[in-house]
Formats: structure tokens, C-alpha cells, sequence
């Protein structure tokens, strides 16, 4: 078995049946975060959805990060680039190693990881069946410079924070607009709240999340 582009933690739903395939969830954390810290976003979901939480490759204080900054807004573009073909390359590997519905792939993030998760549901396109993506943005060099798919079948799920100190609110509307011209499966949330996430965005993600994965079951 190839070893892992990074190091993760998967939660698997308890009673799992033999042949059957699970709708996944990726997590991508903050800058400085990790990936347990993504996982209380969403343990509400272990019985329904294989959970994979990634850990960033790059040390940063008692955390981790998937690449740095040269200042706030502008990645490192080598290691952002790095990380998103890692990214693509870890989700398809890890989608042959456990029983997962290829159709009903997520990726959910928070701060860079919404960074990400809106970058890699542009160059995958509906490879992916949905992002989360909460308090980010989209580099300007993703639009204009990257290969781009149709997110057209993609299911969008964005939030900010109203009082949001490090990405201004204005951000949140600008990422909404922008994939409002893509697809027309987005939602769009505005918070009370400043660079985290709260208890009523949470709610609203776990739900969003079953019902666009099509769960029976009431979460």
C-alpha cells in the first residue's frame, strides 16, 4: 500500500455493512490547527459519513499548516501549488482504500482550509459531490491562473463571519458571488460572529451536509 501524502485520522461509522459505500468527509483545518480541532465540527455525522481528518505537512507552532504565507492573502505560491496537487492525489488514494462512494465525495474547511476546499472544487470540479468552506477565500492566481472544471454539479456550501477580524466580511459576499456565476447549488450563511466557528453554523453544516448526501436518517 503507497504511503499517504499526509498523515490523518478516520473515523468510521460504527456499524458498517459489508458492500456498501459511504459518502466521505475530508477536513481541512486552520493555519496553526490541527485535525482533531475539525473533527468536533462534525462528529455528529461518524455514523453516516467515512470521516477523514488531513493534518497539514507543515509544522507551525503546536500545529500545522499545508503551506505558508508571504503575508496574509498571498501564499507561498510553490507550496500552495504542492499542496493542491498533494490534496487531489490523497482524496483519489484514499477513496480506493476504503468503502467510499466516489459520488458523494466532501471536503469541509475552516480558514485555509476553506482556502483550499474552494480551490479544489475548482480544479476537480464534480469529481467532488460538495465543499464547505468557512471563513476563506479563493486566491486571485486560482481564477485566473489554474485549470479550471465545471463546478456547475458541485454543491456549495459557504459561511463567514459577520465581525470576522482577519477576512472582512466583504470576502465572505465576493467567494458567494463567485461561485453564484458557477453553479446554482449555492448556500451562503452570514454569522454574528468573528473568525470561528459558531454553534448555529455548525448546526447548519451537519444539516446541509445530510441533506445533500441524501441521508434518510434525521441527524
Amino acid at each position: 500500500m503507497k504511503e499517504a501524502a499526509y498523515l490523518y485520522n478516520v473515523q468510521l461509522p460504527a456499524r458498517m455493512h459489508p458492500g456498501q459505500k459511504y459518502p466521505v468527509l475530508f477536513t481541512l483545518h486552520g493555519k496553526g490547527s490541527n485535525e482533531s480541532n475539525m473533527y468536533g465540527l462534525v462528529e455528529e455525522l461518524q455514523e453516516h459519513f467515512i470521516i477523514i481528518g488531513i493534518r497539514g505537512n507543515l509544522v507551525l507552532g503546536n500545529g500545522y499548516q499545508y503551506y505558508d504565507l508571504k503575508s496574509l492573502g498571498n501564499p507561498i505560491r510553490e507550496q500552495f501549488d504542492q499542496a493542491m496537487t498533494k490534496l487531489e492525489q490523497f482524496m483519489e488514494q484514499i477513496t480506493q482504500e476504503y468503502p467510499i462512494d466516489e459520488g458523494r465525495r466532501y471536503v469541509l474547511g475552516f480558514s485555509q482550509g476553506a482556502i483550499l476546499a474552494m480551490s479544489l472544487a475548482l480544479v476537480m470540479g464534480d469529481r467532488l459531490k460538495g465543499i464547505v468552506a468557512l471563513n476563506g477565500y479563493v486566491p486571485e492566481f486560482v481564477k485566473t491562473e489554474y485549470s479550471l472544471r465545471s463546478t456547475e454539479e458541485v454543491s456549495v456550501f459557504i459561511s463567514h463571519g459577520q465581525f470576522d477580524p482577519i477576512f472582512p466580511v466583504e470576502i465572505g459576499h465576493q467567494n458567494a458571488d463567485y461561485f453564484n456565476s458557477r453553479t446554482s447549488r449555492v448556500t451562503f450563511h452570514l454569522y454574528p460572529s468573528e473568525h470561528t466557528v459558531s454553534s448555529d453554523n455548525q448546526r447548519d453544516v451537519i444539516q446541509w451536509l445530510s441533506a445533500d448526501a441524501g441521508l434518510q436518517q434525521q441527524i
